[in-house]
């Protein structure tokens, strides 16, 4: 009993032992991870994340779930993944540093399961392994970027699911095998690239065992039938929802399968020397008619066929390590179209989860090398670990801060890739949204020499050109758009407000129906639409197009504003002072609704609180001429003293001049109104006799005749006096 409890004492020892050092060890990849990432927790939102998270309406909206899980309306079917982002999002909105925080942490977490697995496979280095995957700076596209969030989160799930499986194997309990299997689900809710799962699972077990049973091919079973029908899933959503039911590739197969034998080649050079990473890489331009295409394909069929044959002995590291690499990366050698390939047919951020592969290859034969070489050898190796842990930290810390905004990102990618046509249009967005107009045109300019035939850089050229009120060449640019993309919904919409600028009313509403046609959700189209509808009279028609905007989203306040105005103008003011009410919870810093709810009001005879709202309308926009104009001429001649502000009403009818220039009547006659009120009347005849003189000369109207009669009183020493529903 004595020597019993001394064993126990051993192994309890033990077993604390070993969870300390676990714990140490987990501890220390998650510590240094997260170090080399501190500049890319610090970055902001970038490309495709305003898209995706900030800009998307179903990550804002309460059924969002429901609409991700049930629903066809996202770009991609990763549902989990879009599931946290609508968590993400009421946390912490826009601020993106929750965001970076969180994917840091996944890919820490990651790493450590990478060791984990890596040691229970028995392959040497395997804490070594995790923490270069951990530090590596290719991993820098998943992780820096929002937006590739799923691939860190689907990673996450797919090595449990390897984890679980190898217990499974270890124990024979079918519970481990089920979890596993939910595991993988949840994987591929996350992101379907980690689809080839059930191979690396099979390759998994011939590593410990040799061999492959028939039972083995029957467990891997039903992980083929998930990973079939997620990724018909997939590949339904990318070419119906990600490409809009447009190839990006027109391609043949033989022209893919050359240039998937070039694939693996790119990434393994990245992987073991990481230079010159971007985000986009240069398109490749692979010529299936000649032999030479073929010769990177047939290499590695033929290292793996070498492996596989000396598989009983040096062989077999290489081959388990090189299969996983190809066999993970086959989603993505170019035989499945995606939207990507518009740019380009490799992306750093797609061998997130193959890279483990080449490390632990890597790192298993430095060991090797270690022990062979005896103690002079080892501390060469342990040095040569060191210098390359710490150059690769740095470059991952470097890298982190190309994701620091979008100006950065894209100037880093065109350092690199000077053609890359799409990086130049979205360095050009990134200078528009910062002001910087005549440097964002020669970014649409330079893409265009690059690429004639891209719609999205003839858009945005018109977007900015119309910035600078150069009307003409911006709708010559919506129309270059739309004749390359006749379903631009986008273009067709902007075309439409640049129309209705020019007065173009009855265009501007062919070009916003159009655009509906294209887009039905699209809200700003439907919002347009209605303006251009009332501004023709046609009231009810311009109803219908708010109500159909606020039913796609309730939160929009221009179209809420809007409909407040419609209603107005058919005398449903209590009704518009509701739609006003809402606007200003969902946005109560929005000037022109507290100025239409204060006009409302003062048709309603409620001059105080009318006044309230238009002093909180100056407050907002302080030069804003008919704010300015209306509250100085219910000061002036309110017809209740105790409204009357006569000082007040003069400061602000000059502040009025001298926004505006004084040169209509209406202003002048706002300023005659004050100057009689403060009992300037000899300055109330001079103004007003402009006034009479500005209304006459701008044609038939009654203003002029209005004017005439308030004079007659100024003349008299007498202040004008309107009743509360009266305006200038």
């Amino acid at each position: 009993m004595q020597k019993s409890g001394k064993i126990n004492e051993r192994l309890s020892g033990t077993m604390k032992g070993s969870w300390r050092s676990l714990s140490v060890g987990a501890a220390l990849i998650v510590l240094l991870t997260v170090v080399v990432y501190i500049p890319a927790m610090r970055g902001g939102f970038i490309w495709d994340d305003d898209h995706l998270i900030t800009g998307n309406r179903m990550v804002k909206a309460s059924d969002g779930l429901y609409r991700f899980w049930f629903t066809t309306e996202s770009p991609d079917y990763y549902p989990l993944t879009w599931s946290l982002w609508w968590l993400e999002w009421r946390l912490w909105g826009n601020n993106a540093v929750g965001y970076h925080i969180l994917n840091v942490l996944l890919h820490a977490i990651n790493a450590v399961l990478v060791w984990t697995i890596l040691r229970h496979l028995k392959i040497p280095g395997a804490w070594l392994a995790g923490l270069v995957f951990g530090v590596h700076p290719v991993n820098a596209a998943t992780v820096a970027w929002i937006s590739e969030r799923k691939n860190a989160l689907s990673m996450l799930f797919y090595a449990v699911a390897i984890l679980l499986y190898l217990r499974f194997e270890e124990q024979g309990r079918w519970r481990w095998y089920g979890f596993s299997l939910a595991a993988f689900l949840l994987a591929l809710l996350s992101k379907t690239a980690v689809v080839m799962l059930p191979f690396v699972l099979l390759g998994c077990v011939w590593w410990r065992r040799g061999r492959i049973t028939r039972k083995d091919l029957l467990c891997s079973g039903p992980f083929f039938a998930l990973s079939l029908v997620l990724g018909l899933v997939t590949i339904w959503f990318q070419y119906n929802r990600a490409m809009g039911g447009h190839p990006v590739r027109t391609a043949g197969f033989m022209s893919r399968l050359a240039a998937a034998g070039w694939v693996p080649w790119f990434y393994l050079s990245k992987a073991l020397l990481p230079l010159n990473l971007s985000v986009i890489y240069p398109q490749w331009n692979v010529d299936d008619l000649r032999g030479f295409s073929y010769l990177p394909g047939i290499a590695i069929v033929g290292c793996l066929i070498l492996f596989w044959r000396n598989r009983r002995s040096w062989g077999r590291p290489l081959l388990f390590a090189v299969g996983y690499f190809v066999v993970v990366l086959f989603p993505v050698l170019g035989f499945f179209d995606q939207g990507f390939y518009y740019y380009s047919l490799v992306a750093d951020h797609w061998q997130y989860v193959a890279i483990v592969g080449p490390i632990a290859l890597a790192v298993a034969a430095g060991m090797a090398v270690s022990r062979r070489t005896g103690t002079r050898g080892r501390c060469v190796v342990a040095v040569a670990g060191a210098v390359a842990l710490t150059v690769l930290g740095v470059s991952t810390w470097r890298q982190g801060l190309t994701y620091k905004d979008p100006e950065t990102l894209w100037r880093d990618t065109l350092a690199k890739n000077p053609d890359a046509w799409m990086a130049h249009t979205n360095l050009g967005k990134a200078l528009f949204d910062l002001g910087k107009v005549p440097e964002a045109i020669a970014e649409f300019v330079a893409a265009l020499r690059i690429k004639p035939d891209y719609a999205e850089a003839h858009y945005d050229w018109g977007v900015a050109l119309a910035s600078q009120d150069r009307i003409s060449e911006a709708i010559a640019e919506y129309a270059a758009a739309l004749r390359i993309k006749p379903d631009y919904a986008e273009a067709h919409n902007n075309l439409g407000i640049v129309l209705a600028g020019q007065g173009r009313v009855s265009e501007a509403i062919t070009e916003y129906r159009a655009s509906l046609r294209i887009k039905p959700d699209n809200v700003e189209a439907h919002n347009n639409l209605g303006v251009a509808l009332a501004g023709q009279g046609r009231v009810a028609e311009a109803i219908t197009e708010f109500t159909a905007a606020l039913r796609i989203k309730s939160d929009n306040v221009e179209a809420r504003n809007n409909l407040g105005v419609a209603l107005a103008g058919q005398g449903r003011v209590a009704e518009a002072i509701t739609e006003y009410a809402v606007a200003l919870r969902i946005k109560p810093d929005y000037a022109e609704a507290h100025y239409n709810l204060g006009n409302a009001m003062a048709s309603q005879g409620r001059i105080a609180e009318a006044m309230a709202e238009y002093r909180e309308t100056l407050r907002l926009r302080p030069d804003w001429p008919p704010v300015l104009g209306g509250l100085a001429w219910i000061l002036a001649t309110s017809s209740n003293e105790s409204v009357r502000n006569g000082g007040e009403a003069v400061q602000l009818a000059e502040r009025l001049c001298a926004v505006s220039g004084c040169q209509e009547a209406d202003g002048l006659d706002v300023l005659a109104a004050a100057y009689a009120e403060a009992g300037r009347f000899d300055d109330a005849v001079r103004v007003a006799q402009r006034a009479v003189e500005a209304a006459t000369a701008a044609g038939p109207g009654d203003l002029a005749g209005q004017i005439q009669e308030r004079l007659k009183l100024y003349r008299a020493s007498r202040p004008y006096r309107a009743g509360p529903e009266q305006s200038p």
